[in-house]
């Protein structure tokens, strides 16, 4: 299975400037980029695709010769599919694919790929906290997804979408077709999540919780002091008790 790392956005949000990629960010003396393909390693994945975009050249010069790059030359008038489409061609076997800006405990993704459903997503659903407006929610039936959008009533979501999703070589099939029309029909400033439910509404796709586990999407500055205070602390202390 590869991985896909999609980091090509310019991360304004996070420090209004956006003067490094955000998935170069460091968090507790490595950056997020590094803590991914750690954790992916970790779990035998060897091969990883990281899409990049703003700050390409900076991405490149911080990984090593067995990491493979796409490139998004128009991550400014584009998002997320459209950066997973270009790295189609990686997709067939199967494979995982991960936001960049997202802190997790390494659990959560080994639970993913150990998970017997080929088509899964990672949710998080027993946060007591209201979601807002920004998080991609998630309305699940029997486990299985069956909506995902920023848009949705936040009293109708069943939860919020961690940004780490992953498909079977029949699954990634699939979700091709489907990135090619909504991409033929110019919906370039969709999420991923935009393929994802599509998939969705005709295939199964399981949604397999965090279980509590630590984790955040690093967006903004308060998120980043939350990421450093509170998550990252959180994680290595769970690590600890494992070991």
């Amino acid at each position: 299975m590869k991985a896909i790392i999609l980091a090509a956005g310019k991360g304004t949000r996070l420090d209004g400037a956006a003067v490094k990629p955000k998935c170069l960010v460091d968090v507790g003396g490595s950056t997020l980029l590094h803590r991914q393909i750690d954790t992916l390693r970790s779990l035998s994945v060897r091969e990883i695709v990281v899409v990049v975009g703003f700050g390409a050249d900076s991405i490149r010069e911080e990984c090593d010769d067995e990491i493979s790059f796409v490139e998004n030359n128009v991550f400014a008038e584009t998002s997320s599919l459209y950066s997973l489409w270009l790295a189609r061609e990686h997709l067939s076997d199967g494979f995982v694919v991960l936001n960049s800006d997202v802190l997790f405990h390494p659990q959560m993704l080994a639970d993913l790929l150990e998970s017997d459903h080929g088509d899964a997503l990672l949710i998080s659903d027993s946060d007591p906290n209201p979601l807002g407006d920004e998080e991609m929610k998630i309305k699940m039936r029997d486990r299985f997804v069956v909506d995902i959008s920023k848009q949705m009533d936040p009293l109708e979501a069943d939860g919020e979408n961690v940004g780490i999703v992953k498909f079977s070589a029949a699954g990634a099939k699939v979700l091709v077709e489907y990135m090619n029309a909504l991409i033929g029909a110019g919906e370039l400033k969709h999420w991923a999540p935009r393929a994802f439910l599509e998939f969705a509404r005709n295939h199964p796709l399981y949604a397999l919780s965090t279980g509590g586990l630590p984790w955040i999407e690093i967006d903004f500055p308060q998120d980043y002091q939350r990421a450093v205070s509170e998550i990252l602390p959180q994680i290595e202390l769970q690590m600890q008790h494992v070991r």
